[in-house]
């Protein structure tokens, strides 16, 4: 199986990134030069859609950790929602992203990032 891509972005300086498909040594490279393309200082928002991620390997796990990374040293913001059962176990496993990265849903991280603006202001 192989993972599909997209890259959805607004003006709003927010980026959708919605995963399908199945995140493994063969297809991280893929979604890690997508990733890597995303302007920072225009879209400082990224949010990775989990919702159709079937499977995640290490390299997998890797190329978010990375991203985050990025993120973070471009003072941008990585987060990851709708993870599946399986695959959020795997974060659970691992360990590799802040627990405050992974969100159930779009409402939950709607109110996450309505929160981070208030406290801005």
């Amino acid at each position: 199986m192989s993972l599909t891509v997209e890259v959805l972005k607004n003006e709003d300086g927010l980026c959708r990134v919605e995963l399908n498909g199945r995140l493994d040594t063969t297809t991280a490279p893929g979604l890690e030069a997508k990733l890597n393309a995303i302007d920072l200082k225009t879209h400082p928002t990224q949010v990775i859609d989990l919702s159709s991620l079937d499977y995640i390997s290490s390299a997998g796990i890797r190329v978010l950790f990375k991203a985050k990374k990025r993120a973070s040293a471009g003072k941008a913001r990585l987060v990851l929602v709708n993870p599946k059962p399986s695959v959020k176990k795997v974060f659970d496993i691992v360990k590799a992203l802040p627990s405050e990265s992974i969100f159930q849903t779009m409402e939950e991280l709607d109110r996450y990032l309505d929160k981070m603006q208030k406290a801005v202001e």
